[in-house]
């Protein structure tokens, strides 16, 4: 396999494609070429056979094998990654393809590791430990900066902005916490809506204080969320506005059905709740999987235990605290 070549000057698409009538695999589809290095044709290609987490799966696990059989080795290691992301977590073969994307991507940007331009450490957490990229400044420092993702990232995914803010001048820790990548697909840590633990964790291993934390997609409530807790963060950045998981959560609903499930919460009242969720899974596929996963992540039994654990990703009556 030829290795990627690490001359390259670290660029990114932008814009955003129309690909599905879905707006979740819509999303997913434009991550895989956005974050992931997809090819943007392939893509729009089979986007429009995707309409539920089956065809998915089979969808980009047919492009991982044509890229293979190319010898596209990037392209490969995008569709393998995300074939993963809507397998259910009681398949075996979802911590099978997680490795098998791993593994290829620590092997085709070998170099990068083998020529010291990116460290990676263990970071003792818990009964596991959190991994890290490092990327030192390659000009004079400006900065140190925390960068991690969201909810079900990849650390991996965000390998080119860390080398890119590298360029620009800042020393970047690059980690991933409870539930995300390796950390829940191979450690099984589920997810802590209080961010400052993780992020202490990195901050007390590396000795670092005056640092910028940069939080990508749900990390635009992760990283505000560390920062009101922890002083040695000096700025914070969210890379999405996402203020409140639970807001989110409803904004695709009806506003009748919005109504009731924040009534049922707010009364503590759970069999309607679990009973209202369980139709919406039987009438469709991809609410089950998004509830199912969602259970699975957050160390939830039933789904209004789910949206309970939900509610707490929130920045209400703790915002004041950033300074």
């Amino acid at each position: 396999m030829k290795k990627y070549d690490i001359t390259q000057k670290v660029e990114f698409r932008t814009g955003t494609y129309n690909l599905n009538q879905d707006a979740n695999f819509n999303f997913q589809l434009n991550r895989v070429i956005m974050w992931d290095g997809g090819d943007p044709e392939e893509i729009a290609d089979i986007s429009h056979r995707i309409n539920s987490s089956e065809n998915w799966v089979k969808a980009l696990e047919y492009l991982a094998k044509k890229a293979h059989a190319e010898g596209r080795t990037g392209n490969e290691i995008a569709c393998l990654r995300m074939s993963e992301f809507f397998i259910y977590d009681t398949d075996p073969k979802k911590k099978q393809r997680y490795q098998q994307a791993a593994d290829l991507f620590y092997e085709y940007y070998g170099d990068y590791f083998e020529k010291g331009l990116v460290e990676r450490h263990k970071v003792p957490f818990g009964k596991g430990y959190l991994p890290i990229m490092f990327a030192r400044a390659n000009s004079k420092k400006k900065g140190t900066i925390l960068l991690h993702g969201g909810n079900d990232s990849y650390f991996e995914e965000f390998f080119f902005p860390m080398l890119y803010f590298a360029e620009n001048g800042f020393d970047v820790y690059l980690y991933e916490g409870p539930e995300q990548g390796g950390v829940l697909r191979v450690q099984n840590m589920k997810f802590t809506h209080k961010w400052e633990i993780p992020t202490k964790a990195v901050l007390d291993f590396f000795k670092l204080d005056d640092v910028t934390i940069i939080g990508a997609s749900l990390g635009g409530y992760l990283a505000p969320r560390a920062a009101a807790f922890d002083k040695r963060i000096k700025k914070v950045v969210g890379w999405s506005i996402f203020p409140d998981f639970f807001d989110v959560l409803l904004c695709d609903h009806p506003k009748p059905v919005r109504d009731m499930i924040d009534f049922m919460f707010r009364t503590g009242i759970d069999a309607p709740m679990n009973k209202l969720y369980t139709k919406m899974m039987e009438k469709d596929e991809l609410v089950r999987w998004n509830l199912l996963h969602g259970m699975y992540a957050y160390d939830a039994d039933t789904p209004a235990e789910y949206v309970r654990k939900i509610r707490c990703f929130t920045l209400k009556n703790i915002a004041d605290r950033i300074t």
